[in-house]
This record gives C-alpha cells, sequence and structure tokens, in this order.
C-alpha cells in the first residue's frame, strides 16, 4: 500500500477533496471523494500527516482523523492563501494545503475538543441573541420615528418606548400592534439571553482557568470563559504574539529599511478583540471621574496624549499580555500596592 507523507484535505459538506505527496512533495494521489467515503479511505493507510483549513467543521473531522492514528494539523486559511496558484478550484485548494503544511514555519491551530466547542456555542448563541434584540430594538426606534415618537438609544428604554406609543392616540392601531409584536419579541429574547448568562454563570464557577482570569478587576465570566475556551496560551510564544493574533498590534507597512507602522491589524478572533476592547472602554470611563481609583499614572498620561479610542486599544493590548501571563503561569492577579485598598470589583463583562 502507497505511504503519504502528507495530505491536504479541502473539506466540505459533501465532496472532500486530497492532494497525496510523498516525502519530497512529489504528488502521488489526487482524489475526490464522498463525506461517506472520508473515514474509510484513511482507514486503509497507514497513518500520516492531514492538513486542512481551520473552520467549524474541521474540528470534527480532526478529532474523527486523530482517532484512526493520523496526525491532523488545522491551519488558518489565510496562511493558506500564499500558497494557492492563479486557478482557484479544490484540487488547487487541497495542494495549497499541503504545501503550506509543509513549511517549517508554519503556524497550526489547536483541535478543539467535543466539550469545547458546546461550551463556546453558549457564548456564540449569546451574542447572536443580544445582535436580534439589539436589530429589533433599532426597528422599533425607527419605526416609532415615523410617528414622531423619538426614544435614546439602549435596551434600558424600549419598555418605556412601549409605553409611549401605547398612550399615544395619534399612532394607528395597526401600527402600535405592529410595535408591540416588536416588543414581545425583545422580551422573549431578554428572557432567553438571562436564561443563557445563568448557564455562563454556572461554566465560569466551574471553570478553572475562567475563575483565575476573573482576579483581574475588570475581566467577568464572559471574557473569562471566552478566552479559558478559545485561547491556547501554549500557541503563544509571549503575550506580545497573544495581542498580535488578536489584531491589537500596529500593521506594518516597511521596506527598503524604513519602518511605516499603520493601524491594528484586526486580525485573529473578533470576538475576543472586541471584548478586551470594550472592557477597556468602561475602565476608561471610570478612571476619567473625578476621584476614581482605576486612574493609574500610565493611563492617565496616555490619555493626556492620544484619544482615548486609541488608549482603550492599547489598555486592551495591555490586558491580554496580562491574560497570556496568568494562563501561562497560573498565577493570580496581583492588586499593586498602590491600589490594593481600591480594589474594583465590578466585573465587566
Amino acid at each position: 500500500m502507497t505511504q503519504f507523507s502528507r495530505i491536504g484535505l479541502d473539506t466540505s459538506k459533501a465532496l472532500f477533496t486530497l492532494h497525496c505527496v510523498d516525502a519530497a512533495g512529489k504528488p502521488l494521489l489526487r482524489v475526490n471523494l464522498r463525506r461517506a467515503q472520508l473515514l474509510g479511505f484513511f482507514k486503509r493507510h497507514p497513518p500520516t500527516v492531514v492538513a486542512m483549513e481551520a473552520c467549524g467543521g474541521s474540528h470534527h473531522w480532526a478529532r474523527k482523523l486523530a482517532a484512526l492514528g493520523h496526525e491532523v494539523r488545522l491551519i488558518p486559511p489565510q496562511y493558506v492563501k500564499p500558497y494557492l496558484k492563479r486557478g482557484k478550484n479544490d484540487r488547487n485548494d487541497a495542494e495549497a494545503i499541503c504545501e503550506a503544511a509543509g513549511r517549517p514555519g508554519m503556524r497550526f491551530v489547536p483541535v478543539k475538543s467535543v466539550d469545547q466547542q458546546a461550551e463556546a456555542m453558549v457564548l456564540k448563541l449569546r451574542a447572536t441573541l443580544v445582535e436580534q434584540r439589539t436589530q429589533l430594538i433599532n426597528a422599533m426606534r425607527g419605526h416609532a420615528a415615523e410617528f414622531g415618537v423619538i426614544s435614546g438609544r439602549g435596551t434600558g428604554k424600549a419598555a418605556a418606548l412601549l409605553a409611549v406609543i401605547a398612550a399615544d392616540t395619534a399612532i394607528p392601531p395597526v401600527a402600535q400592534e405592529m410595535l408591540g409584536l416588536l416588543g414581545e419579541q425583545i422580551d422573549h429574547l431578554d428572557c432567553r439571553i438571562k436564561a443563557l448568562e445563568a448557564k455562563l454563570e454556572a461554566m465560569h464557577k466551574a471553570n478553572v482557568i475562567s475563575q483565575l482570569l476573573a482576579t483581574v478587576p475588570v475581566i467577568g465570566p464572559i471574557i473569562g470563559l471566552s478566552f479559558a475556551i478559545d485561547v491556547d496560551p501554549a500557541a503563544f510564544a509571549s503575550g506580545r504574539h497573544l495581542a498580535a493574533w488578536l489584531g491589537l498590534t500596529p500593521q506594518e507597512h516597511s521596506t527598503g529599511g524604513k519602518q511605516r507602522m499603520g493601524g491594528i491589524s484586526r486580525a485573529g478572533n473578533e470576538r475576543l478583540r472586541a471584548l478586551l476592547v470594550s472592557g477597556a472602554m468602561a475602565v476608561i470611563r471610570a478612571a476619567e471621574r473625578a476621584g476614581s481609583k482605576l486612574a493609574t499614572e500610565w493611563l492617565l498620561k496616555l490619555l493626556a496624549r492620544r484619544p482615548r479610542k486609541v488608549a482603550a486599544v492599547a489598555l486592551a493590548n495591555k490586558m491580554a499580555r496580562m491574560i497570556w501571563a496568568m494562563m501561562t503561569t497560573g498565577e493570580a492577579y496581583r492588586v499593586p500596592a498602590s491600589a490594593a485598598t481600591a480594589h474594583f470589583s465590578a466585573a465587566i463583562s
């Protein structure tokens, strides 16, 4: 039986394309397989390196193939693209994946377990429901404005807006009925979100890493669980590498020995980056209040010379490095001596 040194696997819902090479990188087999044929193919061949692009479904196949003894390597899609030939098709995609997997400096994505994916689904579903609630609130505000009823932004103002709509006799009954329907959907989503948050709180209490990260004054269950589930600290050489992976470092456009730094790259996990920046903005708002104990010398100097959003990204970068250090060493957050009596206990999720 032919021994393959490496296999590039381009996955899809129904048709899978394989690009198999020997130790010298010479193609030995290019084949398309149906979903039901895939595991049978790998059962018939000795264990080898199997490379795939990292996506939701790839973790499932990685677990299946690893159980058969194969070494699975998941590659971020943006790292595969430079190896793709001019004409894009399934076979060229599989070849590019195979080629990228053989590069010495290539970085790979850790395979998630079933439990990790299940726990991550709770976080993602909550984020989806929050987005849907925001969409419905904005729709209700927009329709109400068509009849001269204006409301401020925010989830807490939706009930007051509904009360004003119900009391306004100038609004036609049909419009009141439709706006009331939007209100019912918003209330339904509120109940679902609260139920998920209660579940996340229980998951947070049962997760050692999340509990460790929660010792940081501005980290709550959402941020703690998100990093505990989605981030493997062993995959990063330092906190700077984690911050760069999250897209919190400047994008470089340097050439000819001249360094040109642009805005942040915004690469990596968008949800984790947004959580850190939102938490940093909350810290800045608290620090700007008179007498706030969060107004550290470093943060005040930064705010004096940079806009608030730029300072928030810098603070998020600092938080990312701190999180990596805590996850790596297992050491809890140490409150600075100058702020030991002013511990900020309100967790920001």
